[in-house]
């Protein structure tokens, strides 16, 4: 699966939550925006603002649990195989004033790649794949795990959840703001029916898939500008040589081609890699290597 496909399947999740919502109001006859003579704009604000923000914080609350899940994370302790990995992360941890230690977790693919989740500062997950281990040397393992950690410490999670609440609130507005203009330019004269009725409800629907895809556009830009942030505090908790070196090695993994040999990973939203192409690149969740690489030599002088 491609990363462009990962990442729609990734937003899909989030639109679904949003469908969902609406089918279950329509079930439950819980519509307080829609009144005898149109839409009730305020009530429909309100409306829109409670239920994205809960979509949003119920996929943070389930995210570390999803990932695990999805991924195939193994947590390893810290008197264990991978004992010194541990260590490393709970010393960058420490150096980053976390609250408490990250869990941390294998997961088996060939595809040099981590990722961090969780709902906050103090529940919280970062997992590299055996690929990493298996390709990058110590100090590129360091600039990695330097740069998942920097996403806890920002509370990017969090952040982004907030983001992501804000679209799914003017997603969820404007799919029913247009689905009410289409079927009230559909309606006839003598039509004296309120707004709903399936036409509306399956309207909704479309839009909401629609808007919500577009949507995904301004997440995915924000999610670049935090990719910036993190790299520049893993500059600063493991130094800027292994942050640029990690992600030179991954310039390398590219060239090689292998990351088109990888394994069905299905959370790409999480990963610190990327390598957006033209249109591709409004739904990358990352900037491309050679940027975060100039951006870090320029933060370096």
């Amino acid at each position: 699966m491609s990363m462009f496909k990962r990442f729609f399947f990734f937003a899909l999740v989030n639109i679904a939550m949003i469908v969902m919502i609406q089918v279950v109001m329509r079930v439950l006859g819980v519509e307080p925006y829609l009144q005898a003579n149109g839409l009730n704009y305020q009530a429909l604000a309100i409306f829109c603002l409670l239920w994205g923000s809960v979509a949003s914080f119920i996929s943070l609350q389930m995210s570390k649990w999803m990932a695990k899940r999805a991924m195939g994370v193994q947590i390893v302790e810290q008197n264990g195989q991978y004992s010194d990995l541990v260590n490393l992360v709970h010393r960058l941890a420490k150096a980053a004033n976390l609250p408490k230690m990250p869990e941390v977790g294998i997961y088996q693919s060939p595809e040099v790649n981590a990722f961090a989740t969780g709902p906050s500062k103090s529940n919280s997950l970062v997992a590299v794949s055996t690929g990493l281990l298996q390709r990058m040397n110590s100090e590129e393992v360091e600039g990695v795990l330097a740069h998942e950690v920097s996403h806890i410490a920002n509370g990017d999670m969090v952040t982004m959840a907030l983001v992501q609440g804000v679209v799914n609130a003017f997603t969820m507005f404007l799919a029913r703001v247009a689905a009410f203009a289409i079927q009230n330019a559909m309606r006839s004269d003598d039509d004296r029916g309120g707004v709903g009725g399936l036409s509306y409800f399956f309207t909704v629907i479309v839009f909401d898939i629609l808007f919500g895809i577009l949507g995904s556009i301004v997440v995915a830009w924000f999610s670049r500008i935090r990719e910036y942030r993190a790299d520049a505090g893993a500059a600063k908790l493991a130094g800027r040589g292994p942050m640029i070196a990690a992600l030179q090695r991954l310039q390398n993994e590219y060239s090689a081609n292998r990351f088109e040999k990888e394994s069905n990973d299905s959370i790409a939203a999480l990963k610190i890699s990327s390598k957006p192409v033209g249109l591709r690149a409004l739904f990358s969740t990352h900037p491309s290597l050679e940027n975060r690489i100039a951006r870090l030599q320029t933060y370096a002088s």
